[in-house]
């Protein structure tokens, strides 16, 4: 079985999520069992939406919300059963950053949806791609 994490624009308003969820559907009946998903922006809430969706459907697969903080009283994370604080260590101030190359480590391949050369997604692809995971670009560029 394999592994994927999902890296994207913390604004993406020309996402189709019916093209996203069909992806991931894909990547499910090709093996996929485990997805690894952050949530900081709008891209990590399209793609935690599908997963719900789809595990009513393939109820085999996991679901991973991976929190980059602790969250505080009152701050919504998703549903708390489908959160993980993986052990990073650190300055808060490169949490996301430490958690987005855990994700990666624990991951076979990538489904992302970058439009641009520059930002978080685009950097994380990157190391990605560079660590030899396959990489799926929903987004307008194509990615070297």
């Amino acid at each position: 079985m394999a592994t994927c994490t999902f890296f994207g624009h913390s604004e993406c308003y020309d996402l189709d999520a019916e093209i996203l969820k069909n992806a991931i559907e894909q990547l499910i009946c090709q093996g996929t069992d485990t997805f690894y998903v952050g949530n900081q922006g709008q891209f990590d809430r399209a793609v935690y939406h599908c997963l719900k969706i789809l595990r009513s459907q393939y109820q085999h697969i996991h679901i991973f919300v991976v929190l980059a903080y602790l969250p505080t009283q009152g701050q919504e994370c998703g549903d708390m059963e489908d959160t993980m604080y993986p052990e990073i260590e650190g300055h808060p101030k490169f949490a996301i950053e430490r958690r987005n190359k855990w994700m990666i480590k624990q991951s076979d391949l990538c489904l992302c949806y970058v439009n641009h050369t520059w930002g978080g997604a685009y950097k994380f692809v990157c190391i990605a791609k560079r660590r030899g995971l396959a990489v799926i670009n929903l987004g307008a560029i194509e990615l070297v």
